[in-house]
C-alpha cells in the first residue's frame, strides 16, 4: 500500500506533494529492511528477459548465405565488447582469486562485476548497425553463461546469510562446493564466450571453414592454458608439486600422450582420401603419444623418485618445426604460420635449457620454491605468444588481414602485444593470491631455519583453514592449535609450557 501511494504521488500536482512526502518517509522505513543479497538477486532477475533475447536483432540486412550484415560496428556495440572483455576477462577472475584467499573485497567486487556484466548484456541487445544471425553461437552461449552468473550470485547470497541450523546444515556444504566450482570455472567459460563473440562479430567459422577454425582456436587456447599452468607452477605451485611425489614432466607427458591419441584418430576422416595436411597432422599425433609415453617412463629415476626429463620440451620444439613447414596459399598466412613454428621451437629449446642447465634437473632453484631465474619466464611467455599466433592464423583471418593492408610484421607484433597483456594479467592474479599468505620465516640469528618443513606446515595449515566451516568443532580447533604449537616449538621459541625448546 505504501509503495502504491508513493507511486501515485510521484509526478502529481503540487498540492499532493505533502502526501507524497509522507509516503516517501514511510517507504524509507521499509527499504533498510531489504537485505543487500536480496536486492542483488532482484537486480539480476530483472535482466533475465533481456539476456534471453540477447542477439535477436532481426537479421533483415544479412545477405543470403552470410551470418552478419555489412553495416559498420556502432559505438554501443564497441562499448559492449570492451565492457564485457574487462568484466569477464579481468574483474571476474580477480574476484575469483579474492574469494580463494577469503578477502573481504570478494563480495563487493563480484557485486560490482555482476552489475557491469548486466549493463554489458543490455548494450549487446540495444546496439544498432551491424546485425547478426539470431542463432549465432555467441547468443546461444550467453544464456547458460548468464544462468551460471545468476546462480553464482544466488549461492553467494545464500552462503552470506550463514544459515546453518536444520536442513541448512546439510545443504550448506553442497552450496559451498558448487559456489567454489562455478567460480573457478567461470574464467574458462568466459574465455570461450569471448572467442565466440569475436567469431560472431566477424562472421567467421561457417561452412567449410568450421573444421580448421576449431583446430586453430582449440589448439591455440591449449597452448595459452599450458602457459598459464606453467606460470602458476613456477610461482606458487612448487610445494603442491612436491607433495604429489611426481615431477612436472610426468603430468606434461601424460597430457601430451592423451592429446596425441586424440589427434591420431581425428585429424583424418578415416575411409576417405588423404588430402592436404592430413599426413602431417596424423603423424604429429603419433609422435605425441609415443613421446608422451616415453616421457612418463622417464619421469621417475631408478629408485622411483621424481625426475626431470627433456621429452615435453622436445615434443613442443619438433611440433613447431612441423607447423612452420605447413603449405599455405597466402603469403601472410605462410609468414604467420612460420613465426608460430619458430616460437614453438623456441619454447622447446628454452625449456630443455631451463631443465638441464638452469635448474640442473632440480624441481626449483630454492627449497621453498620461491626463487625464480629470469630465464624461466622465457619458455612460459613464448607459450602465450604461440597460442595467440595460432589462433590468429585461421583462413578467414588471414584473408581479412591480407585485404586490410597490414603486413605480416605488424600483425605478428600485435599478437605478441596481446600475449604480453594476458601474461601480465595472469602474473598479477598470481601475485594477489601469493601476497595473501607469504611464507613464515622464523629468524634465528638472522637466518631462516627449517624453511622447507615450515613451508609444508604452513601449506597444510592453510588447507585446514579452507576446509573448516564457521562452526568448527572443538576437535578441529584443537588440531590447529597443536599444529601452531609444534611450529613454534620447532622454531626455537617458548613452548606452551613456558620452557624454551632447544
Amino acid at each position: 500500500m505504501t509503495l502504491r501511494v508513493a507511486a501515485r504521488g510521484y509526478g502529481s500536482s503540487f498540492p499532493a506533494a505533502s502526501a507524497a512526502t509522507a509516503s516517501a518517509l514511510s517507504v524509507s522505513r521499509f527499504v533498510p529492511r531489504i537485505k543487500p543479497s536480496i536486492a542483488r538477486i532482484a537486480l539480476a532477475a530483472s535482466f533475465v528477459p533481456m539476456a534471453l533475447s540477447h542477439g535477436n536483432h532481426g537479421g533483415d540486412k544479412i545477405p543470403e548465405g552470410a551470418t552478419v550484415s555489412m553495416d559498420p560496428i556502432d559505438g554501443t556495440l564497441w562499448a559492449h565488447i570492451f565492457l564485457q572483455a574487462f568484466t569477464f576477462g579481468i574483474l571476474f577472475p580477480l574476484g575469483m582469486v579474492l574469494g580463494i584467499i577469503k578477502s573481504r573485497w570478494h563480495v563487493p567486487l563480484q557485486v560490482f562485476s555482476t552489475a557491469l556484466a548486466l549493463l554489458g548484456y543490455a548494450l549487446g541487445h540495444l546496439h544498432k548497425g551491424r546485425e547478426f544471425n539470431p542463432k549465432n553461437v555467441h547468443a546461444k552461449a550467453a544464456n547458460p553463461l548468464f544462468f551460471l552468473m545468476v546462480a553464482q550470485v544466488v549461492m553467494g547470497a545464500y552462503l552470506k546469510l550463514h544459515l546453518e541450523r536444520g536442513i541448512h546444515g546439510r545443504i550448506r556444504p553442497i552450496f559451498r562446493m558448487l559456489h567454489s566450482i562455478n567460480g573457478k570455472a567461470f574464467p574458462l567459460l568466459s574465455w570461450v564466450q569471448m572467442l565466440f563473440g569475436g567469431i560472431t562479430l566477424l562472421g567467421f567459422c561457417q561452412g567449410d571453414h568450421l573444421g580448421q577454425c576449431l583446430a586453430h582456436f582449440i589448439m591455440g587456447s591449449a597452448f595459452i592454458a599450458y602457459g598459464v599452468l606453467l606460470t602458476i607452477l613456477l610461482l606458487v605451485g612448487q610445494l603442491w608439486l612436491r607433495r604429489t611425489g611426481r615431477s612436472q614432466e610426468f603430468f606434461d607427458s601424460a597430457v601430451i600422450a592423451a592429446w596425441g591419441c586424440v589427434n591420431t584418430f581425428t585429424e583424418h576422416r578415416w575411409g576417405t582420401e588423404w588430402v592436404r595436411n592430413d599426413w602431417q597432422h596424423t603423424t604429429m599425433g603419433i609422435i605425441w603419444w609415443a613421446a608422451g609415453l616415453a616421457g612418463i617412463w622417464l619421469s621417475k629415476d631408478r629408485d622411483g623418485a621424481p625426475k626431470r626429463n627433456f621429452i615435453p620440451g622436445f615434443v613442443i620444439g619438433i611440433t613447431g618445426w612441423a607447423m612452420s613447414s605447413h603449405p599455405q596459399e597466402l603469403m601472410i598466412s605462410a609468414m604467420t604460420h612460420k613465426m608460430f613454428g619458430y616460437t614453438l621451437m623456441a619454447v622447446g629449446v628454452t625449456r630443455v635449457i631451463e631443465i638441464s642447465f638452469v635448474l640442473k634437473d632440480k624441481a626449483s632453484l630454492s627449497e621453498d620454491g620461491r626463487e625464480v631465474n629470469s630465464f624461466q619466464y622465457v619458455p612460459v611467455f613464448l607459450l602465450y605468444a604461440s597460442g595467440f599466433l595460432f589462433m590468429g592464423a585461421t583462413e578467414e583471418q588471414m584473408e581479412l588481414v591480407a585485404g586490410s593492408g597490414i603486413d605480416h610484421v605488424a600483425y605478428i607484433l600485435i599478437l605478441y602485444s596481446v600475449a604480453f597483456l594476458v601474461f601480465l594479467v595472469v602474473m598479477v592474479l598470481i601475485n594477489v593470491y601469493d601476497s595473501a599468505h607469504p611464507p613464515t620465516k622464523a629468524a634465528v640469528n638472522g637466518h631462516a631455519r627449517g624453511g622447507d618443513d615450515r613451508q609444508l606446515r604452513d601449506a597444510n595449515e592453510f588447507e585446514l583453514d579452507g576446509l573448516v566451516s564457521d562452526d568448527e568443532d572443538e576437535e578441529n580447533a584443537a588440531r590447529r592449535t597443536l599444529l601452531k604449537n609444534e611450529t613454534v616449538e620447532e622454531n626455537g621459541f617458548a613452548n606452551p609450557n613456558g620452557r624454551r625448546a632447544d
